[in-house]
């Protein structure tokens, strides 16, 4: 699986992270002690593992990122506020998620609860759209 299955970015660099190729790649990683505290607690992860080269594009910081604090360990749901915070954390305005099925009312619920920050989703099949509300100038 290539790197650009994961995360990529089209022509008008919209980032669309593939969670399903994640998850599949997270169960066939060999974790690491940290990797493993990481996973259960990925807050320390988003704060002390960011990625020393910030020149990179944002998809390639948001995969890498990703890589350590998806787990199969957890609902889709936590994974998926998980990768929320990773994006806000990376200035990305607006990202999609293509998932293996299309979430219920219930499910985008619990996401917006595990977030707890203001933020838009919308979902047209299984593909979910992340919007951030725009900064105050």
């Amino acid at each position: 699986m290539s790197d650009k299955q994961l995360a990529s970015a089209g022509l008008n660099d919209r980032i669309c992270f593939n969670y399903t190729d994640f998850l599949a790649a997270s169960c066939k990683k060999r974790w690491s002690f940290v990797d493993a505290i990481y996973g259960v607690m990925p807050i320390f992860g988003m704060v002390t593992r960011n990625p020393a080269d910030s020149q990179r594009p944002p998809s390639e910081r948001l995969k890498e990122l990703a890589l350590q604090i998806i787990s199969t360990q957890v609902s889709d749901e936590i994974n998926i506020a998980r990768l929320i915070t990773l994006a806000e954390q990376q200035h990305i305005a607006q990202f999609d998620i293509l998932l293996p099925y299309p979430l219920s009312s219930e499910q985008l619920d619990a996401i917006h609860h595990e977030y707890r920050k203001p933020l838009s989703l919308s979902q047209q099949e299984e593909r979910l759209t992340i919007q951030f509300p725009a900064a105050p100038h």
